[in-house]
């Protein structure tokens, strides 16, 4: 079978095989593919920055482009005009000089050129004329000039811009002599270019202040609903000279950011009070139990009793530890050395081992109580299963970094998650029989996110489990 036969049998698959689509090419490789990823990292952060990228870029690039082309334009255009002038007027010199020949000192045509033309001739031997040079500032007005010579003169010529200040030096070999002439730059060069980069310069200036100053306005309420919206996430209270203003946009999410701190904080206070009610009824009754176990006769089903007591009594608190509002508490400063110095003194009359390191500051701004709740959380928790713990207390710029390590059985990777809800307890990694609730490390999370940070737990160098505080300080 020919190979048209068989592409007509197989169709369009068969084209395919035979030309195989080109893959694209990847233009982005080597070097070029992290450039993106570099110049972000060069931009600013913030949105003031960004905001003045965003104004300041269009103005630059647009002011560049137009000064770039009316610039080339007006340089041209002018230089030219002047030039073609400036050369007329040579040409007219030397149109007189041919026409008189008999004056060997030429100085009526030198006054005529001096007086009407405001040009300096001097009519010189026929001697050779220089080497030729260019000036690299002044290539337009050497371009221009030798154009215009030679389409109206047509003679060997050679010209001088640069070295004599403000002067351009022109030679003309004529048959018998060598016209020698002085021209001001400026009547053949446009020399007042730099009032529109004057211009141009100042007015931009003065459009960057104004928008800078008014994008900084626009800004600063962003910045301060930033600021409450952070300190009240960290269970700080709201700076009290917070109020909405800026744009309509931004006094709308302020306002909503305060009815939703105020219905936050109604809700806290109502249950608040509701918890404090259920604490009470309920520390009644057991306060109830309690007397009438002390009028019972010594047996073991009284002691049963007593051990229920006390069990109730050890999960209420247990319950209302973590339903219990911490906001209401005010941020204070806790020493860390003397709140590890003490779980490492409770750790050693129970017969573990803890041993702890700070390093930086030791003094933090937290909720004192709260704070020590969580690190006491997780020591304790680590104690419980585990003979030896390491706690390190790291504070690196605005982070505060706490990291508890045992030794104990740990706790499988799938699971380290589901042990944050409440009530939940693993058989497998902790022994249910230890008097735990179950809410120790959910407490403990809460804690830590009031404050603005979180808990990650991870293998442990010591064989167990890690605990990683990681919050704002």
């Amino acid at each position: 079978m020919s190979l048209i036969e068989r592409l007509r049998n197989e169709g369009l698959e068969g084209w395919r095989r035979l030309f195989p689509r080109p893959k694209p090419i990847d233009v982005m490789q080597g070097p070029l593919r992290n450039l993106p990823r570099w110049f972000g990292r060069q931009l600013p952060k913030g949105l003031y920055g960004r905001s003045l990228i965003i104004i300041i870029a269009p103005m630059v690039l647009l002011q560049s482009v137009v000064a770039f082309v009316f610039m080339e334009r007006h340089w041209q255009m002018v230089t030219q005009r002047l030039s073609v002038a400036t050369v007329r007027d040579i040409a007219a010199v030397i149109d007189m000089i041919e026409t008189f020949p008999q004056n060997t000192d030429f100085a009526e045509v030198k006054r005529i050129a001096e007086d009407r033309l405001d040009l300096d001739i001097d009519v010189l031997p026929p001697n050779p004329l220089p080497a030729p040079r260019r000036s690299d500032i002044f290539d337009i007005l050497d371009g221009i000039l030798s154009d215009q010579i030679r389409d109206q003169i047509s003679r060997p010529f050679w010209i001088d811009t640069s070295s004599i200040n403000r002067i351009v030096e022109i030679r003309i070999q004529l048959p018998n002599h060598v016209l020698r002439v002085f021209a001001r730059r400026s009547a053949a060069y446009a020399s007042n270019t730099h009032i529109f980069i004057v211009w141009m310069v100042g007015t931009s200036l003065v459009l960057l202040l104004i928008a800078i100053l008014f994008l900084r306005n626009q800004i600063r309420p962003i910045q301060a609903l930033a600021n409450a919206a952070e300190s009240f996430g960290r269970g700080q209270p709201t700076p009290p000279e917070f109020r909405p203003s800026g744009a309509s946009e931004v006094r709308r999410a302020s306002l909503a950011f305060l009815q939703m701190r105020d219905r936050i904080e109604r809700q806290i206070e109502q249950r608040t009070q509701m918890l404090n009610g259920v604490s009470h009824d309920l520390r009644t009754i057991l306060t109830r139990f309690r007397l009438q176990l002390e009028f019972m006769e010594d047996s073991e089903d009284r002691r049963e009793l007593q051990r229920d007591v006390a069990e109730m009594q050890r999960m209420l608190e247990g319950y209302l530890a973590f339903a219990r509002d911490e906001q209401g508490e005010d941020v204070g400063e806790l020493d860390l050395e003397l709140m590890l110095q003490r779980l490492e003194d409770d750790a050693t009359r129970k017969g573990k081992t803890v041993t702890a390191e700070v390093l930086g500051d030791p003094l933090i701004a937290v909720r004192p109580d709260s704070f020590t709740r969580l690190v006491t959380n997780l020591v304790s928790n680590a104690t419980r299963h585990a003979d030896r713990v390491n706690v390190s207390a790291r504070r690196e710029g605005r982070w505060l970094t706490v990291a508890v390590e045992d030794d104990g059985p740990g706790i499988p990777a799938e699971k380290r998650e589901e042990v944050f809800k409440p009530f939940v307890r693993l058989d497998t990694a902790r022994n249910i029989d230890a008097g735990g609730t179950g809410l120790g490390l959910s407490i403990a999370r809460d804690i830590a996110r009031s404050h603005g940070g979180d808990i990650l737990l991870s293998e442990s160098g010591l064989g167990g489990l890690r605990a990683l505080v990681r919050i704002p300080a």
